[in-house]
């Protein structure tokens, strides 16, 4: 089955910010030897909204839900290359459609534990916004540019005198 006939797997994504306007990602486990780092995301279960998504996927991701929504993305997706989408969820899905937020972090750093139940991620840390389609898989930068300039607006919502540490 092509990549075109294929339809997009439903999920969401999330911009989590520190007091400092820092964005938090973290490394993939499953990708030994790359630096694929990328912000929290997962799929939309049935019965559940975007927004509840967001949280669970932050919980189950991260280990800590400490967050309050800044801001809603539109629609976005991205495109797999042929080789991973033949790969992953079975080969159903040509990329995925998500949904992001943006998130205000009102925990603490000592909140965020990686050694959860099923875990994604070796590594995390905040870093500067700009830096976010560096630091992604290649396929993925585009969808990262476009979060940018859609959550432009957020990052002077998000600082706080507190920095989260």
């Amino acid at each position: 089955m092509t990549n075109e006939v294929r339809p997009y797997r439903r999920g969401v994504g999330v911009m989590l910010l520190n007091g400092a306007g820092k964005v938090l990602v973290a490394r993939r486990i499953d990708l030994p030897g790359d630096e694929a780092w990328q912000m929290p995301q997962g799929g939309i279960d049935p019965g559940e909204s975007p927004r509840q998504a967001a949280l669970r996927e932050l919980k189950e991701e991260i280990g800590t839900d400490k967050a309050e929504i800044l801001g809603e993305s539109s629609w976005l997706d991205y495109e797999l290359p042929p080789r991973i989408a033949a790969q992953v969820w079975g080969g159903r899905y040509r990329g995925q459609r998500q949904k992001w937020f943006a998130m205000r972090f009102t925990g603490r750093d000592r909140d965020i534990r990686l050694d959860t139940p099923h875990p994604e991620f070796d590594a995390w840390k905040w870093v500067d916004r700009e830096r976010l389609p560096d630091l992604v898989v290649s396929f993925k930068r585009p969808l990262y540019r476009r979060l940018l300039a859609e959550f432009g607006h957020v990052a002077a919502t998000a600082r706080r005198s507190d920095n989260g540490e």
